[in-house]
């Protein structure tokens, strides 16, 4: 189940508000876990045993880390249990992607490939390995108590708003508001509000602009026209599809009382790739630096090692999305300029360019890591840049000149037009665009019952 769909809108969410604040609070926390089981297993309820069992797995060996004094065992309880999430998370996201590049080298050799059947990626797992491994950790580091009880944790690990698609959430952010948090009717409307901007996003901007970008990434030999209309819209798309995401998620979780962080700020008016990171995707970006940068040796032990730690966290940031070379690469091009851009401060001090030519450079070099982002192998990349170099002319090709519609054009100006208002609207605090809000948002409604399903993006991560 998604949030944009009607079968959410129109029957799970009433039903899960109405039953949650009739629930007295003992059982408020059982509630959500029954809700969010039935939200997780309407795409497939085989795959609830799988987030079933890294729930109990990951609650006994935080046990195990929580009841022990002595430090060595409890470091053997935390690799162990980090090992076994991992392991899940390997085999299921990794395995196809090990053996056919295994096959491959196989056949480079003239050998007989490995015949093995193909593993279906369970939804979300990415994001929920990581609520476990978060919580083994924060236990470890007496950040926080072990979950007062299984309910608690299952509920954290299943909370239905970030359950599939995030915001990654570390457990001793949340710990506290599974014991007490407010529920209160301005809280709920503001809620209310937050989910309808990410609806509007989604619906009516990315999965406008979402065509223009899918024939541009297909085009078998995209033009200059061709590719950089693939790449601006597959940015715009890209970006209000999972704010969008995240907007919903954060909105939800504020009517039923959670206080989610926020995961983005503007990150496309970004001066440089390392201000980029912390503006885009904020709570993966934190989790990275919490638990793999930092447990590294993060800038503790020399430049050097800094600059390797940069780069492996990145590059294992672009494995984490997928399981393909497209996102190894595209980690690697986002770890190398950040070393550089480290190296640069630490050497100059100062930027070379003025500010509005360093975000005109920051999102050229953005888009070109989108590239390898969306394409669905290195050959596909190579033909889009090939495309941006203006290899294969200039104008539009026929495939992709078809899907240029007047409305597709406008919400993709309108997208880049709010991409860089949207710091001004904040600071007046949307004074205007709040009036435009329920019209919208009933617009969007509309548009969704009159057009076909659009997936999130970040549902296959």
């Amino acid at each position: 189940m998604v949030f944009s769909s009607n079968i959410f809108l129109f029957a799970f969410l009433p039903l899960f508000l109405a039953c949650y604040y009739l629930t007295p609070w003992r059982a408020k926390s059982t509630l959500i876990l029954v809700f969010s089981y039935a939200f997780y297993a309407w795409w497939r309820p085989d795959f609830l045993g799988l987030l079933v069992g890294v729930t109990v797995v990951s609650y006994g060996f935080a046990l195990a880390i929580g009841a022990t004094a002595d430090e060595t065992r409890r470091h053997y309880f935390l690799t162990a249990g980090v090992t076994v999430n991992l392991l899940a998370l390997g085999y299921f996201k990794y395995a196809n992607f090990g053996i056919e590049s295994f096959n491959v080298a196989l056949a480079s050799a003239g050998m007989a490939p490995v015949e093995f059947a193909h593993v279906l990626l369970p939804i979300g797992l990415s994001f929920y390995i990581f609520h476990a491994i978060s919580y083994l950790i924060d236990i470890y580091r007496r950040e926080a108590p072990p979950a007062r009880n299984l309910i608690d944790f299952a509920a954290f690990i299943a909370l239905f708003p970030h359950l599939v698609a995030g915001p990654v959430l570390r457990y001793h952010l949340l710990a506290e508001q599974f014991r007490s948090r407010t529920h209160s009717l301005d809280r709920f409307s503001r809620g209310c509000v937050v989910f309808m901007v990410g609806f509007c996003k989604k619906v009516l901007i990315a999965d406008t602009v979402a065509p223009l970008a899918d024939a541009a990434f297909s085009a078998p030999l995209p033009t200059l026209a061709d590719a950089w209309l693939g790449a601006v819209a597959y940015t715009i798309q890209l970006f209000f599809d999972f704010s969008g995401y995240t907007d919903m998620a954060i909105g939800l979780a504020l009517m039923i009382g959670f206080v989610f962080p926020e995961n983005f700020n503007d990150p496309y008016v970004s001066r440089s790739i390392t201000e980029f990171w912390k503006r885009w995707h904020m709570s993966l970006s934190n989790w990275l630096r919490e638990y793999l940068y930092v447990s590294l040796g993060g800038n503790r032990k020399g430049l050097i090692r800094t600059y390797f730690n940069l780069f492996l966290t990145m590059l294992l940031g672009g494995l984490w999305h997928g399981a393909n070379w497209t996102f190894v690469l595209w980690g690697a091009w986002h770890g190398g300029i950040l070393v550089l851009e480290r190296y640069w401060e630490q050497r100059f001090g100062k930027p070379l360019l003025p500010g509005w030519l360093r975000v005109v450079k920051t999102m050229l070099l953005v888009m070109v890591g989108w590239v390898l982002f969306r394409a669905t192998d290195i050959s596909g990349a190579i033909r889009m840049f090939k495309g941006m170099s203006g290899f294969n002319g200039i104008p539009f090709s026929a495939p992709v000149e078809w899907q240029i519609t007047p409305d597709r054009i406008g919400m993709l100006i309108l997208g880049i037009g709010l991409v860089y208002a949207m710091p001004w609207l904040r600071r007046t605090q949307g004074s205007y665009a709040r009036y435009l809000l329920v019209p919208l948002f009933l617009w969007a409604v509309a548009t969704l019952s009159s057009q076909s399903f659009t997936p999130f993006l970040y549902f296959q991560f």
